[in-house]
């Protein structure tokens, strides 16, 4: 079984390349955010040492864990930031890797693991290879203005926040221009995983 990683900064296109890999490729798709997400659901593991190191304040009226109060407390304090992603991180991956033996048992040829910290959680050591997904600056903020109905200050600031392109560039073992419309994608992800 092909493991691979693909990340990039916001914009870059990366559930199109996911999609692609899923709809044509027959990959089995793991996106770390929406996993970590689950897992801080009522029952899970990170739930439970979420309220343990944050307490009720970060819940709502139903017990879940509050996203908004969540970010509110952890976003603007370095400290407690750090806090919740040690616990989320570590079981994130613990996920993944289970995941990773039981699609290896069902004979998955092609896992992909999406996740916009893949390189500094060390998914190196996991993945066969990184994908980074390049797009321009500019052509980012279109889209987060198009798509996500971002202001340009805020899609700014949010590409901003994030790792340069060197970075990724330094990191990862493929690039893929994702500059052009669909058909040109396509092509670059099969050229890649073919060559």
């Amino acid at each position: 079984m092909k493991i691979i990683g693909i990340t990039g900064g916001i914009g870059s296109g990366k559930s199109v390349v996911l999609n692609i890999l899923k709809e044509e490729h027959n990959a089995y798709i793991i996106e770390a955010d929406s996993l970590a997400h689950r897992l801080m659901e009522p029952g899970e593991t990170a739930y439970k040492k979420i309220v343990a190191e944050f307490g009720s304040r970060v819940l709502a009226e139903d017990k879940t864990i509050d996203r908004g109060k969540m970010g509110g407390l952890v976003f603007h304090d370095r400290e407690k930031l750090e806090k919740l992603n040690a616990i989320v991180h570590p079981a994130v991956k613990q996920k993944i890797l289970q995941s990773i033996d039981e699609q290896r048992k069902l004979g998955t040829e092609l896992f992909v693991i999406e996740a916009a910290l893949l390189i500094q959680d060390g998914y190196k050591k996991i993945c066969d290879e990184l994908w980074y997904i390049y797009c321009s600056r500019e052509l980012r903020i279109k889209r987060l203005m198009d798509f996500r109905g971002y202001t340009r200050q805020r899609a700014e600031t949010v590409i901003a926040s994030q790792e340069p392109e060197e970075f990724f560039r330094e990191h990862c073992d493929k690039v893929l221009e994702n500059q052009g419309d669909i058909s040109h994608i396509k092509m670059v992800v099969f050229n890649i995983l073919y060559q």
